[in-house]
């Protein structure tokens, strides 16, 4: 995925979480909103934004700010608590249609009442509500067809079907349809003149690259649904679906926009993200009843003008274009209340677009926009704006006439200040300025006294005005990497703030205030300036992630011990010389960094921590492995890493004691070999070995099945175990760097297992071959008593049978025998064919047997000239 379509992401989902804040005030249906929402995502498939919205835990939170609520208003505070985690989680944007529902051009057109007439229809296209409003499948159809006991619904989503159903069209009366997920490629042997009630297609997420023209039957589809398919072209037949009100063609392969759909009359939602359209035909503008459009992740390189004669468009998605321009038609969409522009080439916007008076949703991410117009001043209406990675200088003042305003991000621009009278944004819920040039925060941010998230990290800040602590909803403070000297104390104000990030400043002291943030959850102090771990945090009762990497503590107080809650503890870039035993009172702990230290020993009350999960103590200086780990039974990563430490020259046998390790760092140390018994630890997902001397893997190493992730670069390897074709969930591999012979190593480069696997079965077979050809020879040539003394190097003890049939049975076919013996018991205990030939062969030097040598050189020289 290109980084724009990942920032595209970000946005799309944070927008979606702010959204569903407002819920209550605008639909009474969530089933129409949630699914519009989901299906015209895709075209920018969310991902958590560092700058607009992340989520961060709510339920135990809330519980935990009644248990520790001591005021009076207690249940109010609560209640703002609850409020601020809710919003955020929720954190910056209403759903597309959700946030125009007031804007409606009249009662007839109206977002409310379009929900009542959709709702039938998309509730059930939606995958999350088909359990709740579609009828219930019964076990048994379950099993079979997925019939809905009415005989109206059939969901045969992810069966594996590898063509269209024919036995649902002997099913009467189906009219919701739904085959997502499976691998269809065509509706050959499907006549669709079977299914004439269908109102609900969906082949989502399927093989299909042809569409029947026969589709044109379906006089009753209201909703089709083939997303993420491989369609170049869409028949002209679809012209006749007269009845169908919403249209989803995203991800697809389309070229050229299909010509049926301009016939479409009736269409007011049509998706088409993540194709290849360069061009919108004018004839687009017959579709008066369009109010939904996503254009996005195309290949538009200008505004299609036939876009603003849509009269009932009330949301527009282009994100992921080409355009440079908007043009002045634009103001013609009256109606429109959100647009979505992101990661295109825009340089201005036209003041024709603020004349847009119903617009609520503006995203404008990584564009090329130097100012915006004081004309903005008449959005009034306007509740989420994002101009994210633009060259912004500034803001214009009138922005303060946004009065609605609730989401406004203006992270990586060229800002060094605020508009004076931010302030009047009096709605403001969530503020995002990083990465800016900012010097200070205004004084007035106190009025801003519903803001529940405020994002400042990356500018040049020196200090946080006393006046914040007015702003008592406030849930979440980013304020990394500014030139902050002191702890800004009005933080402490905050009875609602669960989250602060304050790296990556100049901070060495911490004043006793923060011992009043008894709601704290989340606290990231990494690379300041503190000298000890204060006794003040361990007021934070509460606390569940505290980051204190890259500080110079030493030592942590017993009263750490008091931290009950904490779950995630960042002691990474300190200056520890010894573990802190008080660390092992934290019963509760599940992750634990300790990288990038002095440590040399693990103290034996690490085993209290039970809970733990991961650990991190790479690079320090341990002398030899901690066998205290190996107690750790509940362990899944493990990082002993020592690029920068002392190396590690074996590991302990102790180590497979670990049976829920899920992933081992040992890299960059010296270790010569892997324990024996390493397959006990089947859990194992990932390995990573580089960088040390190993020589050979064990045999049980094949008994890793779970295994996904192999680096083993940077070591001694020769050989590859023919068996590594068990490891058949093995899927990134690394063996660059080794001298290795078999494979030869230009053959590992490719890091592709079937490649490898398949030289060394064919090695073996050859292998094979090569040593029943030697057997030959050393049968063949071998005198009585050099068979004697070959018995006995090989430790092969000639038996009573043996000896009674030396007359009987010639010396060739005994010395056959004996071989075939020696090398069956050899294979029970795991020797390659290859090392049983050169056991031989040292065995044969041994003995002064070199006639039978240079026949078996000569043999072997013969087959080197053979190209394998």
């Amino acid at each position: 995925m290109s980084e724009k379509e990942d920032t595209s992401k970000e946005i799309e989902d944070s927008s979606s979480q702010f959204r569903t804040e407002s819920k209550s005030q605008l639909v009474e249906k969530p089933g129409f909103i949630k699914e519009i929402s989901n299906l015209l995502k895709e075209g920018s498939d969310g991902k958590p934004s560092d700058q607009i919205g992340e989520t961060h835990p709510r339920k135990d939170t809330s519980d935990r700010h009644d248990d520790t609520s001591s005021s009076g208003n207690k249940p109010k505070r609560n209640k703002e608590q609850r409020e601020a985690l809710q919003f955020s989680e929720t954190v910056t944007s209403y759903d597309s249609l959700q946030l125009i529902t007031e804007t409606s051009p009249s009662p007839s057109s109206s977002i409310t009442e379009m929900t009542a007439e959709y709702e039938a229809s998309v509730d059930f296209l939606s995958h999350e509500t088909l359990g709740k409003n579609s009828l219930q499948l019964s076990e048994e159809n379950e099993k079979g067809l997925g019939l809905g006991s009415d005989d109206f619904t059939v969901n045969l989503k992810a069966k594996g079907l590898q063509e269209f159903p024919k036995d649902i069209l002997n099913i009467k009366y189906v009219k919701y349809l739904y085959l997502d997920e499976n691998k269809i490629k065509s509706f050959k042997g499907a006549d669709l003149g079977d299914l004439l009630g269908l109102e609900i297609l969906s082949l989502q997420d399927n093989e299909l690259s042809s569409f029947p023209s026969e589709i044109q039957l379906l006089h009753n589809l209201r909703i089709l649904n083939v997303s993420h398919n491989q369609l170049a072209h869409i028949p002209k037949e679809i012209s006749q679906l007269g009845s169908i009100k919403q249209l989803f063609l995203n991800n697809n392969d389309i070229e050229n926009f299909p010509s049926g759909l301009v016939s479409l009359r009736n269409l007011e939602i049509l998706s088409l993200a993540k194709n290849k359209l360069r061009h919108i035909p004018d004839t687009l503008s017959s579709l008066k009843n369009l109010s939904v459009l996503t254009l996005a992740y195309n290949q538009l390189t200008i505004f299609p003008k036939v876009l603003c004669f849509l009269p009932k468009l009330i949301s527009l998605n282009l994100t992921g274009n080409l355009i440079s321009s908007l043009p002045k038609e634009i103001r013609e969409l009256k109606n429109l209340g959100k647009l979505l522009m992101d990661h295109n080439k825009l340089t201005f916007l036209p003041v024709d677009i603020f004349q847009l008076l119903k617009m609520q949703e503006l995203q404008l991410t990584n564009n090329k926009l130097e100012v915006i117009s004081h004309k903005i001043e008449n959005f009034r209406e306007l509740k989420i704006l994002i101009l994210d990675k633009n060259i912004l200088k500034e803001i214009p003042e009138k922005i303060s006439h946004c009065v609605m305003l609730e989401c406004l991000s203006l992270s990586d621009n060229k800002l060094t200040e605020l508009p004076k009278n931010i302030h009047k944004l009096k709605n403001l819920r969530k503020l995002c300025v990083n990465r800016n040039n900012i010097v200070r925060i205004p004084e007035d941010i106190s009025h801003l006294n519903n803001m529940f998230g405020l994002e400042f990290s990356g500018n040049t800040i020196t200090d946080v005005p006393i006046e914040i602590k007015n702003c008592r909803k406030i849930t979440k403070v980013e304020l990394s990497y500014n030139k902050i000297i002191y702890f800004p104390v009005g933080l402490c104000a905050l009875d609602s703030l669960y989250y602060l990030s304050i790296n990556g400043n100049y901070i060495s002291e911490i004043p006793m205030d923060i011992s009043f943030s008894k709601q704290l959850l989340h606290l990231e102090f990494n690379e300041n300036n503190l000298l000890m771990f204060s006794e003040h945090f361990c007021s934070l009762i509460n606390l569940q992630h505290l980051d204190l990497g890259k500080n110079q503590i030493r030592e942590i107080p017993p009263s750490i011990s008091n931290m009950a809650s904490l779950h995630v503890l960042i002691l990474c870039c300190n200056k520890f010389e010894t573990f802190p035993i008080e660390v092992c009172t934290l019963a509760n702990l599940q992750v634990l960094n300790f990288s990038e230290n002095q440590i040399q020993k693990i103290p034996p009350e690490i085993c209290n921590l039970k809970e733990i999960q991961k650990l991190n103590i790479s690079s320090n200086q341990f002398t030899y492995f901690p066998t205290e780990l190996c107690q750790l039974l509940s362990l899944e990563e493990l990082n002993i890493s020592q690029i920068n430490g002392t190396k590690l020259t074996r590991l302990p046998e102790e180590l497979s004691n670990m049976t829920q390790l899920k992933r081992l760092d040992i890299s960059n140390n010296a270790i010569r070999a892997i324990p024996t018994n390493i397959g006990k630890l089947r859990s194992l997902v990932s390995l990573n070995a580089y960088n040390n001397q190993i020589s050979y893997l064990p045999p049980s190493f094949l008994s890793l099945n779970d295994l996904q992730q192999l680096n083993l670069s940077g070591n001694n390897l020769t050989a590859l175990p023919s068996g590594i074709y068990n490891l058949f969930s093995l899927k990134d591999i690394n063996f660059d760097d080794n001298p290795l012979v078999r494979p030869p190593g230009e053959m590992c480069k490719a890091k592709q297992l079937y490649t490898i696997t398949r030289y060394l079965q064919r090695a073996d077979e050859r292998d094979e071959k090569i040593l029943e050809k030697i057997f030959k020879i050393v049968a063949n040539n071998i005198t009585e008593t050099n068979f004697q003394f070959l018995c006995q190097k090989l430790n092969l003890a000639i038996s009573e049978t043996d000896r009674s049939t030396k007359s009987t049975v010639s010396l060739s076919e005994r010395v056959h025998q004996a071989l075939d013996r020696w090398k069956m018991e050899s294979t029970n205990l795991l020797l390659t064919t290859a090392a049983l030939s050169d056991q031989l062969t040292r065995a044969l030097t041994l003995i002064g047997a070199y006639e039978i040598m240079d026949k078996i050189t000569a043999l072997k020289l013969f087959t080197c000239t053979i190209k394998f």
